[in-house]
């Protein structure tokens, strides 16, 4: 991989962590029902949004690992032993981030809007779709990356 590439691939991934941080906090304030709510109605009195933030945290792990990863790959030339590792823990945050999508669409088809129902199974639908293609992307790519390298970690 050449080093410019992995420094747009960088770029790229600080780029998308910033838009979903700033989608995470900015967007409760601008849902219908939250819109005229105060900080402490919006964070401290919705536990679906607690439920968002905490399976977010394996998005973001994921893109910390994706970021050290072509950060090596930038230094080194190449893939490194330790790519290995980082694109395990990709994988394992693709099917985790899956895992607690399949839970928001229980909670919403439980507790939620009959209205909303159909267009939040659809974003879910769409959310699980990038996270197995992220998972599966990283799972192929591993094996190959661990064939190359030896057979490492």
């Amino acid at each position: 991989m050449n080093r410019t590439t992995a420094l747009f691939l960088q770029v790229v991934i600080v780029l998308i962590g910033l838009a979903a941080l700033t989608f995470l906090l900015g967007g409760p304030h601008l849902e219908g029902r939250n819109a005229h709510a105060t900080f402490l109605e919006i964070y401290f009195k919705d536990p679906f949004l607690a439920y968002v933030y905490v399976g977010s945290i394996a998005f973001f792990v994921a893109l910390y690992r994706a970021f050290g990863l072509f950060g090596s790959v930038r230094q080194q030339g190449s893939f490194a032993p330790e790519s290995v590792v980082a694109l395990r823990t990709i994988k394992r945050c693709g099917l985790t981030m899956i895992g607690f999508v399949a839970g928001a669409v229980v909670i919403i088809l439980i507790n939620g809007d009959p209205d909303d129902r159909p267009a939040a199974v659809f974003m879910s639908l769409l959310a699980t779709l990038g996270s197995s293609a992220i998972a599966i992307t990283a799972a192929k790519l591993e094996r190959r990356v661990r064939s190359s390298v030896g057979g490492m970690a």
